[in-house]
């Protein structure tokens, strides 16, 4: 690695919910090129969020050919790794067929039947051995939604796949799940394997036939068949790399692992919050049944996740109230960025906001598929400006909860995501947290993070500590410590913010019985 023009190139696929993209790195971790696509959803009337499967195979086919013809003549490419969007369901028949369009992590069709299981002895016996609390969008819930209401589907079905793992497959032919996804879905995190004992207490012993082998990307691989091989213009026989899940990879690749003890706060879609247990029994699973106890891509380690349902999807939402009341008025849609920057002048705390704006609840740090946002405390005072900022300081406040549940606080954090692009974002999350946050000059976080395993899966670094001394202490971005006044006041409005939900809950499933006859059981 003596020059640029002498690394070989790690190409990296990474299909998220609303984004699928193709990023090709240099063996130093440097971006060199990047082609994307919008994923496209469908809402359902009864709560589910659909992806066309056959689709979306298009789609990533279509962003690595455009990726492929974006990169430099004649350089050497040591591998393609692929990674996505975590939960979910992905089923094919035994020809490789989509038997049904996949259901997204989003979906909230199974809220009623996990409220209710939660509360079985079969879900604290899974708990013991998954360390992941059941909630509304993993595949187990799924799975169980259909033999109860659709048993026909999984009658056509030979394999249940997660949105990676069918990509994988359409790039290679392999049938595989990643350590990850099947280990906090379906396993024990401390063999890094399935457990029967899990599919028993979840009553889903008959589909244990589903299941695809595990395949460890740091150390396994598959070569890229002829026919996609042909539909992405990369030469077949390239190794394809299967990445951990999107999350893990992202915190992989947003500083989670290496120089020195931090957290990591991947404020996407979803929000996720991590701290990593270099050792198995540092692992402290919440008693509340929540997060995530996912293996890392590290001998031993384990990253730990509590996550709120909704991040940027309420900033979304935001956005789509004030343009639709410009256009009532007339006038153009704002800028949001624009009006992100001018809420830094609002006044904090001039109102609260619980971010729950999803329809399928909340799932960290507690979990109830019937929660919904609120917003509360405010008077003739404020307006738009407050109302951007009390978005922003509502998901710093769900960040404090989620790493409350897991203990101490990490020294630092670093952030990445879509929101974690505004300054005030940052800076909020900082005082929220009482803690420094920077960011890793990464633009495609997920992505570096399923390369890096690509490249040690392909032999370029003897061991992941390497790799990361190369791909991430060169890019750590400066300390920006909280604002102590700023701090202060969270730290006194925090628990307003905490004890408000607590006490909105009983509205929340009358509010769900009056208005859905409670969520879908």
């Amino acid at each position: 690695m003596n020059g640029q023009a002498e690394t070989p190139l790690i190409l990296a696929l990474d299909s998220g919910t609303s984004v699928v993209k193709a990023v090709a790195f240099d063996a130093t971790g440097q971006q060199i090129a990047a082609r994307a696509r919008p994923n496209r959803i469908t809402h359902r009337g009864d709560g589910g969020v659909e992806q066309d499967m056959a689709q979306s195979w298009a789609d990533a086919a279509a962003v690595l050919a455009e990726l492929a013809a974006a990169l430099p003549p004649g350089r050497e490419i040591a591998a393609l790794a692929v990674t996505g969007q975590g939960d979910g369901t992905w089923l094919v028949d035994g020809e490789g067929a989509p038997v049904a369009p996949a259901w997204l992590w989003l979906d909230a069709r199974a809220a009623g039947l996990v409220a209710a299981l939660r509360e079985t002895e079969g879900a604290r016996r899974a708990f013991a051995c998954t360390g992941s609390g059941l909630n509304a969008c993993q595949q187990s819930s799924h799975l169980l939604w259909l033999t109860r209401h659709q048993p026909e589907i999984l009658a056509r079905s030979a394999t249940v796949f997660h949105c990676k793992d069918w990509l994988y497959f359409n790039l290679t032919g392999a049938r595989a799940a990643d350590p990850s996804e099947a280990c906090f879905t379906f396993g024990d995190w401390r063999r890094r394997d399935y457990a029967e004992t899990v599919l028993e207490a979840l009553a889903l012993t008959a589909c244990r036939r589903l299941l695809a082998p595990i395949v460890d990307g740091t150390r396994q691989w598959h070569e890229l068949a002829p026919a996609a091989a042909r539909a992405i213009g990369l030469p077949a026989g390239l190794p394809v790399v299967l990445g951990y899940v999107d999350v893990v990879c992202t915190a992989l690749g947003g500083g989670l692992y290496g120089a020195g003890e931090a957290g990591v706060s991947i404020l996407g879609s979803t929000g996720m919050h991590l701290r990593l247990a270099p050792r198995p029994e540092e692992v402290r699973p919440n008693p509340a049944m929540t997060g995530y106890c996912m293996v890392f891509p590290v001998p031993g380690a384990v990253m730990q996740a509590e996550s709120n349902m909704a991040a940027t999807l309420n900033i979304d939402w935001l956005a789509r109230l004030i343009g639709e009341a410009a256009a009532l008025a007339g006038a153009p849609p704002p800028d949001l960025p624009a009006l992100l920057g001018e809420a830094a002048a609002a006044r904090p705390g001039a109102m609260l906001f619980h971010p729950f704006i999803s329809s399928a609840g909340e799932r960290g740090p507690f979990t109830d598929p019937a929660a919904r946002a609120a917003l509360f405390g405010f008077d003739q005072r404020a307006g738009i400006k407050e109302l951007a900022r009390a978005v922003l300081e509502g998901l710093g406040f769900a960040a404090r909860d989620c790493y409350a549940a897991m203990g101490d606080l990490p020294a630092e954090i670093r952030v990445t995501g879509g929101a974690a692009k505004s300054p005030l974002m940052r800076a909020i999350l900082a005082a929220c947290l009482a803690r420094p946050v920077r960011v890793i000059a990464q633009p495609e976080a997920g992505a570096a993070g399923a390369a890096m395993i690509a490249a040690l899966s392909v032999g370029l670094f003897p061991d992941m500590a390497a790799c990361a001394a190369r791909w991430i202490t060169p890019r750590l971005g400066p300390v920006a410590p909280a604002d102590p006044e700023l701090a202060t006041l969270y730290a006194q409005l925090y628990p307003i913010y905490r004890d408000a939900y607590r006490a909105l809950r009983p509205s929340w499933h009358r509010l769900a019985t009056l208005r859905e006859g409670g969520p879908d059981a």
